[in-house]
């Protein structure tokens, strides 16, 4: 009973203020991080040799580099160099860049699994070889990404409660605070856990519809 009362007067109104910002780091991460990754991939694809070079290290270097170090890096090491952000603006952006580097690798494999004849054809009605990609591949390309990239999306979900390090107050750190208050770790962070588990299962079961709602029939037999 005690235990009940503890978590609705003291750890849900404090956590609920830490979820609305961990919802604001997703909201703001997750639709920069797929455009991040489809231009990425576009460039990788049908880039020049210098523009597919750059996207490749691109990938290389994000993929590569642990979050939290990425992180560490645009909080602490920027500032350095005369660029100051603030906590929530440097976990969005790093958020950002590897979400990006992630998402580009399920794009361009998406694109590459579209026929090279459609861009052909494409081009002999008249389009220029940017408005075939635009308007006939990419749409394709991003249908076929989403289970790849819904993967991502889950796992940003989770990633979100490293802002917490650039003492960016989102769930988790939210969580630390008032179990360093009371000393009820395991109560605290069980509640937290279940949180993260909801919105991971909401997301999931939102992105399932979504992948149902624009699948098209027939694309599995595609050779």
């Amino acid at each position: 009973m005690d235990d009940l009362l503890f978590i609705q007067k003291d750890i849900l109104p404090a956590l609920l203020e830490g979820l609305i910002v961990s919802i604001k780091l997703i909201i703001w991460s997750i639709p920069f991080g797929l455009v991040t990754g489809a231009l990425i991939a576009v460039g990788r694809v049908y880039g020049n040799k210098s523009i597919s070079f750059f996207c490749r290290l691109y990938v290389i270097f994000f993929k590569g580099t642990p979050l939290l170090i990425l992180l560490f890096m645009l909080y602490f090491g920027l500032p350095s160099m005369g660029i100051s952000l603030s906590p929530f603006a440097a976990s969005v952006l790093g958020f950002v860049l590897c979400n990006g580097a992630y998402n580009s690798e399920y794009i361009r494999g998406a694109i590459q699994s579209v026929k090279g004849g459609q861009l052909i054809a494409a081009q002999a009605l008249g389009m220029t070889r940017a408005q075939a990609v635009w308007n006939i591949i990419l749409p394709q390309a991003l249908r076929r990404a989403i289970p790849g990239c819904s993967n991502e999306m889950i796992y940003l979900i989770k990633y979100s409660s490293l802002a917490y390090m650039l003492t960016c107050i989102e769930l988790t750190g939210a969580g630390k605070i008032i179990a360093g208050r009371s000393f009820r770790y395991t109560l605290v962070f069980s509640v937290v856990g279940i949180i993260y588990l909801f919105m991971v299962t909401l997301a999931s079961w939102l992105l399932s519809i979504l992948e149902k709602k624009l699948y098209i029939p027939g694309w599995s037999q595609e050779s």
